[in-house]
């Protein structure tokens, strides 16, 4: 089996669910913007910001964007294709041994990867408001927008550690779920298509909230991309 086959039948498409390779989520992940993981021969890529680093400010400062995409969304880029090598390289050798340390390893590489990849275009410089057929849906879910804001943001403050706030899609039971994810890869529920994800990791926000995640969480509420959220519930609609 080759990188390539192996990433096929085994694609983690979000820290909250594994998908077919050939379903529409997939197709969007592999193909549009900031959301195209792989290249094509199965390495898993690290591509630029969708905007320039102050775009931000001063919700979230230029150089906490830069060393956080860099050096924290680069390193699990780089981690998640040493992983994918090294269980090649074991499956190659018929010695099973590290296995399970290396599946360990990936999923916590890719699914920072993945969470990473949404998160950057979740956010605009612009407040916005969710409308259309993903306002009608939170309505029905959680009663208002506000409801619904104010659920994610008290789970993305209280996350144990180092982790995410999730708003997710869940084509099973048709509805819309917030979750809370510990690290990248912990607490989530198989399924669930992410829509918008708080990363409330100490690198996103300590160089200028310090211990305030609160706040943090507060600020990203002001920039909340709610037409990518929209796009997103769009397509996860189609994996009904």
């Amino acid at each position: 089996m080759d990188r390539k086959e192996f990433l096929t039948t085994s694609a983690i498409l979000s820290g909250a669910a594994i998908l077919p390779s050939n379903s529409v989520f997939a197709e969007n992940i592999n193909n549009n913007g900031i959301d195209k993981l792989t290249d094509e021969t199965g390495n898993f890529i690290h591509l630029p910001l969708p905007y320039n680093t102050d775009h931000l400010e001063p919700f979230m400062d230029t150089e906490t964007l830069r060393l956080h995409h860099t050096f924290h969304h680069g390193g699990a880029v780089k981690g998640a294709n040493k992983d994918l090598g090294m269980i090649k390289k074991v499956m190659k050798s018929n010695d099973l041994t590290l296995t399970d340390y290396w599946t360990k390893k990936l999923s916590f590489h890719l699914s920072s990867h993945i969470l990473h990849s949404i998160f950057w275009t979740n956010l605009a410089n612009k407040k916005s408001q969710p409308t259309g057929d993903l306002l009608k849906r939170i309505e029905k879910d959680f009663v208002s927008t506000d409801k619904m804001q104010g659920l994610i943001a008290k789970i993305s403050k209280s996350v144990e550690g180092s982790g995410w706030g999730i708003l997710a899609y869940q084509p099973y039971s048709d509805n819309l779920v917030v979750l809370q994810c510990e690290n990248h890869q912990k607490l989530t529920v198989w399924g669930a298509v992410p829509l918008l994800v708080i990363d409330v990791w100490e690198h996103a926000y300590y160089l200028k909230y310090k211990n305030r995640r609160g706040d943090f969480v507060d600020a990203l509420m002001n920039i909340i991309n709610w037409d990518n959220v929209a796009e997103r519930y769009e397509i996860a609609l189609k994996l009904k």
